[in-house]
């Protein structure tokens, strides 16, 4: 008998057009002589199931069903592509969790973590995890620029501590560009991280519970054309992805291990997706996506094609891994 899947996209964040085709993605993939899929969209003003005549359906949340043809419908299990909130930061966890429906990303407290960037460095800091030197500033906060640069220096990035796909970020060369830079970020947050500019190779490294084993994926090399790699590299084609990375056997199976600690440290599930950079020829951790990228453009179905994993068999591994 097929199973019902909720593929869920959208989200209340800047992100929710990526999370579109990320799920619309999903939709289109996913094994039909397996699975009944729904796409159910996800906004703070609706939650709806959206069928392929673009006919929307709201969802009792409640339990998590929905009525067609006087007929209640429920789900086996949930595939989560909502990047950012409330998929990628631990509400929609939770609420399933309640709900007892299997999802597809990791767990509460581990999305919850991983989204929040200055607690998740944090706790990876005691086990010798490098990072680069940050700086943290709440909304409200006095900002003291000299001690902002004395303590990371020139240039930094300034970044919104909740949120993805580079919203809300700066490359800061000039002290007089810091305060703009901190006005573009809490636009997107009320909490701001600022970290010292590392020189040296960016990679990306997804790591995935793949039957029922930790698997790192072939490392993606980031070389942007514009100043870092921030959202018209990542979606609007100026940058070059190289998969694999053009990484020495050493640095390979140095972010590899890496990254593989890292996941099973947070006791992580489903996909992710950390960022690296190498200076002084070790990786330093950037930031962990537990909702990467899921078109056929992204980073992590990049990354499975050369691994010789096909999206239909990543997607369908996922929701076996979730039912488990």
């Amino acid at each position: 008998m097929k199973k019902n899947i909720a593929i869920i996209m959208g989200g209340y964040s800047s992100e929710y057009k990526i999370s579109l085709n990320s799920g619309q993605v999903v939709y289109e993939t996913l094994d039909t002589t397996k699975y009944n899929a729904y796409r159910i969209h996800i906004f703070k003003a609706k939650w709806v199931y959206v069928d392929d005549n673009d006919m929307e359906f709201p969802v009792d949340k409640n339990d998590f069903s929905i009525l067609l043809n006087h007929e209640k419908i429920t789900f086996d299990c949930v595939f989560n592509a909502i990047h950012g909130s409330p998929g990628e930061d631990g509400f929609m966890q939770g609420y399933f969790k309640l709900l007892n429906i299997p999802q597809t990303s990791c767990d509460m407290y581990q999305a919850g973590l991983t989204f929040n960037k200055r607690d998740c460095l944090s706790v990876l800091k005691p086990y010798g995890i490098k990072t680069a030197e940050s700086f943290y500033i709440n909304l409200g906060d006095t900002i003291n620029e000299d001690a902002i640069i004395a303590k990371v220096g020139l240039p930094c990035f300034v970044k919104a501590n909740k949120a993805g796909s580079s919203f809300g970020i700066s490359k800061v060369h000039k002290k007089e560009d810091l305060q703009q830079a901190i006005n573009i970020a809490f636009k997107e947050d009320d909490e701001i991280i600022i970290e010292s500019f590392l020189d040296g190779i960016e990679v990306s490294v997804g790591v995935i519970t793949f039957k029922g084993k930790t698997t790192v994926l072939p490392i993606t090399e980031i070389v942007s054309e514009n100043d870092f790699f921030d959202y018209e590299a990542k979606y609007l084609g100026k940058s070059q992805e190289i998969t694999p990375a053009r990484l020495t056997k050493a640095q390979e199976e140095k972010v590899s291990t890496l990254a593989k600690n890292v996941y099973e440290i947070l006791k992580m599930k489903g996909f992710s997706r950390s960022e690296y950079i190498f200076k002084d020829d070790e990786p330093h951790l950037l930031e962990i996506n537990t909702i990467p990228g899921l078109t056929r453009e992204s980073i992590l179905p990049q990354q499975a094609a050369a691994a010789n994993i096909a999206l239909s068999v990543l997607f369908d591994n996922a929701i076996e891994e979730a039912l488990k």
